[in-house]
């Protein structure tokens, strides 16, 4: 029996998602090729919730250039909710309902197991929103990674991203970024607002697991936007999903990927001396790509570049606007290799001149392809910085480089290929793969976009509990109270009052710090069984703002 709740907490209020009408087809495959099963949020109706819809609508899209057979289904777990209401914050859930949460969420894990369970050799598409996000990830931990082709969650309440831990997380510099980490912009969310899967992507799902989180989403990013919970339809994020979730449908089916990109590709010869055993090759390489980008309505630009102390600028043979392939032609045969001296060229000037002149187009997928065989200054000779670069491209859309470069100094090209999504490409290669790679490539959003500023991250320390009061200092200005994964509401003291227990369930309070406009990580604590007897008393919990786990 579930016994009543009691905290003194603010009561914030509840939000309520508007369903839009949809006739779902009922003409099921038993066992298509191909399952793609969506987990609703919190109080969305089955089939007529609005991120089902999409979801489905945006990939449905891509896979009519298909001729797979396939079928989608909205799961059918509780989602739990108050008469259909998306209860985000409030002082009861039901009358005592808030363990019906994790009861759902357990539910729907065990329904989506057996959904994939079902088919043998049927192949699946699992993904999530909010509630349903944490039955993905939840599930993950225990379905056959060789059933699933991709896996997605979109506002995961338990996302866990190792690299948003310290007080300056690498993923503020764009380092040791998560490979499931699609799009996530705020650089130091560690983990969701509930807490977080570790390890959040088990064995055998690498590239096979992506999540997306919003800007500001209070669940799963370090801000406290309920509006940026309920935006993932409006802000796009559905149709970023479908391109990355159809690229991995046409690689497990081994079909072609007929749903083509507008290409605004930038090519960037280095054209000193000592290129002269590469450059012929290059060349073919380079007017192979610009047919390929022309033939598919894309736009291409060719540009040569050198050393700034030879002295040489960078030059343009033709642009977007300008470029035909017989104009390309004629700017290949322009570029003569000469010059040089000291090995580093001015690669960094040169790229981020180019980028700056080029008029990329809104939505184009959009390269700068580097052949080269040396490495640059940094800083460049007239002060341009590998930062500069990077924050330019980032800020067009991004442009990814890609650097086709001897193996010798692959490795000096890794961390501008990471920092812009791009890759580095060994010279002695088949050149022809990169070319197809980046033809099936699809403009995306940016893994990480906030930078990192020094305000310092509210935070919960020193947590006491003496029999039914828990107490604790907050540098925040209110803390959220959290039971067993359920929101009950929001406090501005510094203590809460507990009683009647349910326990017949492993009881965790939640403590989450909260600020203006932003979040710290919580602290939890077992509240074990008190009032039967035994009192857990003096519990302390030093608490590092942010730092990982303790």
């Amino acid at each position: 029996m579930v016994r009543k709740l009691v905290l003194a907490i603010v009561v914030v209020g509840t939000y309520l998602l508007t369903p839009v009408g949809y006739i779902y087809n009922t003409h099921a495959i038993s066992c298509p090729d191909m399952k793609i099963i969506f987990a609703r949020g919190s109080g969305q109706e089955r089939w007529t919730g609005q991120d089902f819809i999409n979801f489905k609508d945006e990939l449905t899209e891509k896979l009519k250039l298909t001729s797979l057979k396939y079928d989608f289904l909205d799961l059918d777990y509780p989602a739990i909710g108050v008469a259909d209401i998306l209860v985000l914050f409030s002082t009861f859930v039901s009358g005592g309902e808030a363990y019906g949460f994790g009861e759902s969420v357990d539910l729907g894990v065990k329904k989506l197991v057996s959904e994939v369970s079902s088919c043998s050799a049927t192949k699946f598409i699992i993904a999530g929103y909010s509630q349903g996000a944490m039955v993905v990830s939840k599930a993950i931990q225990i379905i056959n990674p060789e059933k699933i082709i991709y896996a997605a969650t979109f506002g995961d309440p338990k996302i866990y991203l190792p690299e948003g831990a310290g007080l300056i997380p690498s993923a503020c510099n764009g380092k040791n970024l998560s490979n499931y980490r699609i799009y996530v912009p705020d650089c130091r969310v560690y983990e969701g607002l509930l807490g977080g899967y570790n390890p959040y992507q088990p064995d055998g799902y690498a590239d096979k697991l992506g999540t997306w989180c919003n800007h500001t989403d209070i669940f799963c990013s370090t801000h406290f936007s309920v509006k940026s919970h309920t935006s993932y339809v409006a802000d796009g994020l559905y149709a970023d999903a479908s391109k990355v979730i159809f690229d991995k449908i046409t690689k497990a089916f081994g079909i072609l990927n007929n749903h083509v990109s507008l290409h605004d590709t930038a090519i960037l010869i280095d054209s000193t001396g000592s290129m002269d055993g590469l450059i012929e090759d290059y060349k073919t390489e380079a007017l192979n790509l610009a047919e390929k980008t022309l033939a598919s309505g894309g736009r291409v630009a060719l540009f040569d570049y050198r050393d700034l102390d030879d002295p040489y600028e960078v030059t343009e043979h033709c642009n977007f606007e300008n470029c035909t392939l017989e104009s390309f032609k004629t700017g290949l045969d322009e570029i003569v290799v000469e010059g040089g001296g000291d090995t580093p060229e001015s690669l960094l000037s040169s790229g981020f001149n180019m980028m700056k002149r080029l008029n990329w187009k809104h939505g184009s997928t959009k390269s700068v392809v580097v052949l080269t065989d040396a490495d640059y200054h940094e800083p460049d000779l007239d002060g341009t910085t590998f930062a500069d670069v990077v924050a330019l491209s980032k800020s067009i859309d991004p442009v990814n480089f890609y650097i086709i470069t001897p193996e010798e100094t692959m490795d000096f090209y890794n961390d501008l290929a990471n920092a812009t999504g791009g890759a580095v490409v060994n010279s002695a290669s088949d050149l022809s793969l990169l070319t197809n790679e980046i033809m099936t490539r699809y403009d995306s959003l940016p893994r990480v976009e906030e930078d990192f500023t020094d305000t310092p991250l509210p935070e919960i320390s020193e947590v006491l509990m003496d029999g039914n009061c828990v107490s604790f200092k907050n540098t925040g200005t209110r803390a959220l109270v959290i039971l067993n994964d359920a929101i009950l509401g929001i406090t501005e003291k510094n203590s809460i009052t507990i009683s009647d227990l349910d326990f017949d369930s492993k009881n965790t309070l939640r403590l989450v710090p909260l600020a203006e406009n932003m979040r710290g990580r919580g602290v939890e604590v077992e509240l074990g069984d008190y009032g039967r007897g035994e009192l857990n008393l003096d519990i302390i919990i030093p608490k590092v703002p942010n730092a990982g786990k303790q």
